[in-house]
């Protein structure tokens, strides 16, 4: 373990650009500044190359300036999770699907604009992405749509999402022949969601699989700018469907079945939510629900 005064030194040194300046910065003398600098490099070899009016960091002195930003990093968010009381200040980690983390992160930005203390880490994964950063404590919160079976974790509902059958604006879709003469948009979701929701729409067609394919994506904000565009149909949830930017340019195709599906609420069941991620799910809650 390395002096944390030792590298306290080396930072301001590297800094300021000269042992002077350094030891006047940190109310040392320079010769105890030039000894810390020693101390480092007899462990990590040569850090600096002298020069008469500044110095100038080796590479691997680059690499000591580099661990003691990542060092400075994690005690800022030591303190943030210890300050788990603290409802206007600290860091909030949410992980969740891309749809409804379209949904989700206009209102958490409306929320940090009421309280700038606060700063929100916001992923978009899939379901086995979220699950593994929740249990690894890589983040505090997740969404998934399958609700998992882990004593390690706390579940709760949090919302319904339907799925929805999507075309182009003025497209007639009355029968599956209208879908062929489309063509599938297809999504890393795409067959999957499609699958079950078709089957229900038209119980009698051969299938997602037996469709032509207009294309591809997996950004999942450009899906629909495919359809409006008349390229295709796609299936997707409708959290998705409403951040779509031009929604006159598109149209959802009703009809009596409904395929739901549910967001789950992960955290970790070992320790009780931070008060600032409390009032953050309180405030989705109220906007997206």
């Amino acid at each position: 373990m390395l002096n944390p005064q030792w590298l306290r030194t080396f930072v301001m040194l590297s800094r300021e650009g000269t042992f002077t300046r350094a030891a006047e910065c940190l109310d040392l003398t320079q010769a105890a500044v030039s000894q810390h600098v020693q101390r480092l490099e007899a462990q990590l070899g040569p850090l600096l190359i002298r020069r008469p009016r500044r110095v100038e960091l080796t590479p691997a002195g680059d690499a000591l300036l580099i661990y003691c930003a990542e060092l400075l990093a994690a005690d800022q968010r030591l303190h943030q999770r210890l300050s788990a009381k603290d409802d206007e200040h600290g860091e909030i980690s949410l992980i969740s699907p891309g749809s409804i983390g379209l949904a989700l992160y206009p209102h958490i930005l409306d929320w940090q604009q009421v309280y700038p203390g606060l700063s929100v880490r916001h992923r978009f994964a899939p379901d086995s992405e979220v699950l593994s950063a929740v249990l690894e404590n890589r983040f505090e919160l997740g969404l998934v749509t399958l609700r998992p079976d882990d004593r390690r974790l706390r579940v709760s509902l949090f919302a319904e999402e339907p799925l929805e059958l999507v075309a182009p604006a003025g497209a007639g879709v009355n029968d599956w022949s209208d879908l062929e003469r489309l063509g599938f948009m297809d999504h890393p979701d795409g067959q999957a969601m499609a699958g079950r929701l078709l089957s229900r729409y038209f119980p009698d067609a051969p299938g997602v699989g037996s469709l032509s394919v207009s294309g591809y994506t997996n950004q999942i904000t450009l899906i629909l700018e495919s359809v409006a565009r008349g390229i295709g149909f796609t299936v997707i949830p409708r959290y998705a469907r409403l951040a779509f930017a031009r929604p006159e340019a598109i149209q959802v195709i009703e009809s009596g079945a409904r395929v739901v599906d549910t967001l789950w609420l992960l955290h970790r069941a070992e320790w009780a939510l931070s008060a600032r991620a409390e009032r953050l799910l309180e405030h989705l809650r109220q906007n997206i629900l």
